[in-house]
């Protein structure tokens, strides 16, 4: 996750509460899901960013999971994520991202 994207992170939870804020993630794979959510929820573990030692507790999730695609429309999730879903390990990002909400996330 860049720095700017953190940053923006952080205001949000500041501004609404983390309580209030949900994280969606569309990353490639597993990996890149997890480090990404493993970011927005005990802090940046590269030590490079604002939320750096920052600990949100976010909750997270990543397009492709069934939490997540069941609350949009058939024909938009379709249209935007459809194509990707095919070729993306679903298992993988979904094992990935319940891991890091296990460990981490506090909603």
């Amino acid at each position: 996750m860049d720095l700017e994207n953190q940053r923006r992170v952080k205001e949000a939870a500041e501004t609404y509460g983390a309580e209030n804020v949900v994280v969606l993630i569309g990353a490639a794979e597993g990996e890149a899901a997890g480090l990404a959510a493993e970011t927005v929820t005990n802090g940046d573990p590269t030590y490079a960013g604002p939320l750096t030692n920052v600990q949100l507790g976010l909750a997270v999730y990543h397009v492709v999971e069934p939490e997540f695609k069941e609350l949009v429309d058939d024909t938009v999730y379709d249209e935007q994520v459809g194509m990707m879903e095919m070729i993306l390990d679903v298992d993988d990002i979904t094992a990935e991202m319940t891991d890091i909400r296990n460990d981490y996330s506090k909603y």
